[in-house]
């Protein structure tokens, strides 16, 4: 049932620990019956009071895509601990999450 993928996205999210990220096709692919767009639209959908950690989920490049949200973003990722590059950049191989 469609009316029922942004909740059950925000419980996928919501899953994310500190200190880890996942990608937009990840959420997807453990959300189940929708792509990474959906999940990008899902977020996008949060309102500022909602509790769903939004800033954990970036592209499959490791980036940030919300460009006028990058510097917010990269300032919560880093107070979690994530490191990103020089280019903005997270490396996926230490910081993915990998839920059991």
């Amino acid at each position: 049932m469609a009316s029922d993928l942004y909740p059950r996205i925000y419980a996928v999210v919501r899953r994310v620990p500190a200190g880890r990220v996942a990608t937009y096709g990840q959420i997807a692919e453990l959300t189940g019956r929708c792509g990474a767009r959906q999940v990008g639209y899902a977020l996008h959908a949060l309102r500022d009071d909602d509790d769903v950690p939004w800033h954990r989920v970036i592209n499959a490049r490791g980036e940030i895509s919300l460009r006028e949200q990058a510097p917010f973003q990269r300032s919560l990722l880093e107070a979690e601990g994530v490191q990103l590059d020089a280019k903005g950049r997270v490396d996926l191989t230490r910081y993915r999450w990998r839920p059991r």
